[in-house]
């Protein structure tokens, strides 16, 4: 009977975000150039973020693959082919939500990298969070 049971074990993922950054990490390592993810609302915000702030060479939104949509994300690399994210970091967790107030938000590498903050305002960048004068949840960091 365990056995059975073991074999039909379903995808429960309880945290879709750090499933998107661990998607984008794993493809980088394996150097592929196009990771596909399935699509959210939060996900596409936080794609936007990193596509503004440089670190994705182009990403498409395809709402009609699929039952909730994917998006399709063209990774950057540099001259070496070494990627442009070095390092993508889940900091506020389901089991450890991450809140901080305006004045404590994080400053990722002194500011060469940057913190992703969901916020009453929207999601943004934790530069954008102190420019609006709001805090909110630290979703992650990238550098």
């Amino acid at each position: 009977m365990l056995l059975r049971l073991a074999g039909k074990r379903k995808n429960m993922n309880t945290d879709p975000i750090a499933d998107f950054l661990t998607r984008i990490r794993n493809a980088q390592l394996a150097g592929h150039r196009i990771v596909e993810i399935p699509s959210s609302t939060i996900k596409k915000r936080i794609t936007e973020i990193l596509y503004e702030q440089g670190y994705l060479y182009r990403y498409v939104f395809n709402d009609d693959d699929g039952p909730q949509g994917m998006i399709k994300i063209a990774l950057k690399y540099n001259n070496d082919n070494i990627p442009v994210i070095r390092k993508l970091r889940r900091i506020s967790k389901p089991g450890l939500r991450i809140f901080k107030s305006v004045d404590d938000l994080p400053r990722v590498l002194n500011g060469l990298g940057v913190a992703i903050i969901s916020t009453s305002k929207g999601v943004m960048t934790d530069k954008d969070a102190r420019n609006n004068n709001v805090g909110g949840e630290v979703i992650c960091e990238v550098y």
